[in-house]
């Protein structure tokens, strides 16, 4: 990646525009999670101030703060966050007896990842201001394990919500909610900008859904 896209003044305002539309969003999020007493934004509130703990370390990064322990919380929360963001979905079924075997995988899959990241031995792997590096394996497998059912969890019942009762407004908010679970999987690619259009435009969806 070369150009304007590589610059650190992009990342820094990428970084800091997606924060600024984070923050206030996360915030809405409780109220409602708090006011309406569900269980589906309780989960999706803690699900993007995770979000917005991973926007908020990519702002530090951007600015070549970093080291062992920040990369960690990173990539712990990018994880979490697809969690939370599938308990969400999965209470929206009403299924007690999915959303408990669901709970019980959330909570394994967890300590797995917790547990690979304090094992494992992270260096530097910034690379044009952003997360892009090979992981230790452990990471990659723990990561993978948490996220990728977690991800076609949201993908399923988004389309079973919306076949069920359709709705822009909702099919906003899972579709928001799906790309930005999967932003975070972005710092691999080759194209780390990628990362910070896929956060952008999954805020922005997030936000057309809530308002």
């Amino acid at each position: 990646m070369s150009g304007l896209f590589a610059s650190e003044v992009f990342i820094e305002f990428s970084t800091l525009l997606i924060l600024a539309l984070t923050v206030p969003l996360a915030a809405l999020m409780t109220y409602k999670s708090f006011k309406k007493k569900g269980k589906s934004q309780f989960y999706w509130s803690v699900g993007l101030w995770l979000f917005t703990a991973g926007v908020l370390l990519e702002v530090f990064f951007s600015f070549n703060i970093y080291n062992a322990v920040l990369i960690k919380i990173y990539l712990a929360a990018v994880a979490f966050l697809v969690s939370f963001l599938a308990l969400g979905s999965v209470s929206l079924l009403k299924n007690r007896l999915f959303y408990s075997y669901y709970g019980v995988f959330f909570i394994l899959s967890g300590i797995f990842v917790v547990y690979s990241l304090i094992v494992s031995n992270i260096g530097n792997i910034l690379t044009n201001y952003v997360v892009f590096g090979i992981l230790p394996l452990l990471v990659v497998i723990s990561s993978s394990i948490m996220t990728f059912p977690a991800a076609i969890i949201l993908i399923l019942v988004a389309a079973l919500s919306y076949r069920k009762k359709p709705n822009k407004k909702m099919l906003s908010i899972i579709a928001g909610v799906i790309i930005v679970s999967i932003a975070g999987s972005l710092y691999i690619a080759h194209f780390p900008a990628f990362l910070y259009y896929s956060e952008f435009i999954g805020i922005l969806l997030l936000w057309l859904g809530f308002i």
